[in-house]
């Protein structure tokens, strides 16, 4: 029954605990009989041997449980901003989120970029603050930091007793009892509810009035109450809770030690009781292909079938699809079509995923998350449905890599299984790409960090037949006009027969982060999607100087120069065109004209307007012992950096910095050696920032 069902991720900061909860919610809802552990490489979700030898999730991995009478269907995420497509993906497709933080660390930099994530994707969310049998563990600066950094309101649902050593359970402050960790039975599984101690009273009942307020900003019949002094029923607060989690009115926080078995049942029980089932989200809403209308799906087994596919999996035994199905049925040998390329596919069969190990189908409805078999021609993103009703799904943005690699390939490796190989990373992974060089012949791939292109080669090592080396790291640069400018072009060409004629005026703007937002906020509130580059073009002509028909060619020149900038040739970005004015002729103008016009237009517009090369910028965390942070800012100065903040506390420093990534290859082993290999970093994708020529390296460029 879809109203027992929840689809959730668990997202969070690389080493905030994860993976490790996962195991801990198998193990408690009797899914799993053995506890796997990421230090000895058996847990559920972290199947792939590359995970397991490096200690960290690189593929989001599904599985399924039963708390009492409910299924949780759970896509447990990487916390490596490397792999942030996992997130994107499974964020993109799920009802809810628990977001994990570690008590220790709080909210670190990889933990600001997903819970942004899911607020782009409007996902209710728990937080749940981990580790609270840590050295140095402070759940109160957590809920901090919850509230400063990622600006959600708290609905402080349990509070710790004690930290570290001392930490001896949690109090609920819904039922107003205590949990003690000593009083857990051997299989860890098992917990009484007794009274809270005497020295922690007060504090349980000021917590407790502070949720009692924030609850009652969802239910009216609460704040009633609350006006009154009258009691509270249990169940009454709950469904608070519920409404106000779902609309986004505040977050429950819940805390634990999931290592130690605490607080991880609560946490499932919050699960149920406050994060959405499919029927507590809005209708998915699609566009008809026919009509360009909109129109919604409502999860209903006999409504039409919809699905998304959400990510694919390259394996020995056919391909793997998952698929998020929104409306109606499936079952194997249905035939569904692919709208985004207008191909068919039936359906071979259909799992239910558990890590790596599969559990057939023998049908799919509304809320599931399955894995499909048989589909040939269906990658992320695509939209599937039933032929006669098909509509298309809004599909998945992925952020544009960062850095590349030249790929040599030994003298033994065999150039069309290194393609077919390529071809299939590049299919599963959207933010990996592969091109050959036209100017150098080189094979480059492209990606979003240094451990993200050592992972995709490492998975090229897979394929028999296939051995490369890399090349040295090269720097995704963008480039943009230096400065505003108004320019014509007028191209005309006469060879006999019918002719070229197409002038146009076009204004140039150079984009500030200001305009950007701007622009984003507007293409938000149109529903429509920002673009990754920043090129936005403008229609500004007025008494058809320039005929409707032709404006959109003048827009897909300007688009086409912009691939391929002048001078440097690097991907244009942040910039806004203007067609202001124009000519046209009865019999030489043509679509094809007026797209070479635009084409040439932004080609000498980029001349005279002058070129500015840009890096991209990245955000970087460092955490260290205190006796390491002098040498440490001191090289990242050096290395261009600028220092934006640093914390100190429990004898380790946080260094939070803007720095070049040219300026950050190699910093890993730099680290570990400055550090005795104390030391830990972090790093995202932050901005584009102006670089001097002179201080990029920039491979020769033919034109």
């Amino acid at each position: 029954m879809l109203e027992k069902t929840r689809n959730i991720g668990i997202i969070a900061h690389v080493d905030a605990g994860k993976t490790t909860t996962t195991e801990r919610i198998l193990y408690f809802s009797g899914t799993k009989h053995k506890v796997g552990d990421v230090d000895s490489g058996d847990t559920t979700t972290d199947f792939d041997p590359l995970e397991r030898a490096k200690g960290i999730t690189i593929n989001s991995a599904a599985v399924s449980v039963d708390w009492g009478d409910n299924t949780i269907n759970i896509i447990d995420t990487p916390g490596h901003v490397d792999f942030t497509a996992e997130v994107e993906r499974s964020l993109r497709v799920l009802d809810g989120a628990i977001g994990v933080f570690c008590a220790v660390g709080g909210v670190e930099v990889q933990s600001e970029t997903v819970w942004f994530q899911a607020n782009k994707y409007k996902v209710p969310r728990i937080a749940y603050i981990n580790k609270m049998d840590r050295t140095g563990a402070d759940f109160y600066d957590c809920v901090s930091q919850i509230v400063e950094k990622l600006r959600a309101k708290p609905a402080i649902c349990t509070l710790p007793i004690g930290v570290y050593t001392e930490f001896k359970g949690i109090i609920d402050l819904i039922r107003m009892k205590f949990i003690d960790r000593d009083l857990l039975d051997k299989t860890n599984t098992k917990f009484e509810l007794v009274d809270i101690p005497e020295s922690h009273i007060e504090e349980a009942q000021e917590y407790r009035a502070k949720l009692l307020d924030m609850a009652s900003l969802a239910n009216d019949e609460l704040a009633g109450l609350l006006m009154e002094e009258k009691e509270i029923p249990e169940a009454l607060l709950k469904d608070a809770l519920r409404t106000g989690t779902i609309e986004g009115l505040f977050t429950p926080i819940m805390c634990g030690s999931s290592k130690t078995f605490h607080g991880v049942q609560q946490l499932l029980d919050a699960v149920i009781d406050f994060l959405p089932s499919p029927l507590d989200r809005p209708p998915v809403e699609g566009i008809v292909l026919k009509t360009k209308e909109k129109e919604l799906r409502s999860p209903d087994p006999k409504d039409h079938f919809s699905g998304l596919a959400f990510k694919t999996v390259a394996d020995s035994t056919g391909d793997l699809v998952y698929v998020r199905i929104y409306s109606g049925q499936c079952s194997p040998g249905d035939t569904l079509v692919n709208t985004t390329n207008a191909k068919q596919e039936r359906i071979g069969r259909i799992y239910r995923m558990m890590g790596n190990k599969r559990v057939e189908k023998d049908v799919a409805g509304p809320g599931d998350i399955v894995a499909m078999i048989g589909l040939k021609q269906t990658y992320t993103g695509n939209t599937l449905c039933v032929p006669e009703k098909p509509i298309a799904l809004e599909s998945i943005l992925f952020p544009k890599p960062v850095i590349s690699q030249s790929l040599i390939p030994d003298k033994t490796t065999d150039e069309t299984k290194l393609a077919d190989a390529l071809g299939r990373l590049v299919r599963d992974d959207p933010t990996l790409k592969a091109h050959t060089d036209p100017e150098t012949n080189q094979l480059i791939i492209s990606g979003m960090g240094e451990l993200h292109l050592e992972v995709s080669v490492d998975k090229l090592h897979r394929f028999p037949g296939v051995k490369v080396s890399v090349g040295k790291p090269m720097v995704a640069y963008r480039q943009t006009l230096s400065k505003a400018l108004t320019h014509e072009t007028r191209y005309i060409k006469q060879s006999g027969g019918r002719g070229k004629f197409a002038v146009i005026t076009v204004e140039y703007k150079p984009l500030t982060p200001t305009d950007i937002e701007e622009w984003n906020k507007e293409m938000e509130e149109a529903d429509e999607k920002p673009d990754l580059n920043n090129i936005y073009f403008l229609d500004k002509v007025f008494g058809g100087v320039v005929p409707k028909e032709y404006i959109p060619s003048v827009e897909a020149g300007i688009r086409q120069g912009t691939i391929k900038g002048a001078k440097y040739g690097f991907q244009c970005v942040d910039i806004q065109a203007s067609l202001v004015d124009g000519k046209y002729h009865d019999v030489d103008s043509s679509q094809d004209a007026f797209r070479l016009a635009g084409w040439e237009n932004f080609r000498d517009a980029q001349i005279v307007a002058g070129i500015t090369l840009l890096e991209p910028i990245m955000k970087v965390a460092v955490v260290a012992p205190d006796k390491y942070m002098g040498a440490l800012t001191g090289d990242i100065s050096r290395r261009r950096g600028l220092i934006l903040d640093s914390v100190s506390a429990n004898g380790r420093v946080t260094i939070t910095a803007q720095v070049p990534l040219a300026a950050l290859f190699g910093y890993t082993t730099d680290l570990r050696g400055a550090t005795s290999g104390t030391a830990a970093f972090t790093m995202e994708p932050s901005h584009y920032a102006e670089v001097k020529e002179e201080l990029a390296d920039i491979p020769k460029k033919a034109n």
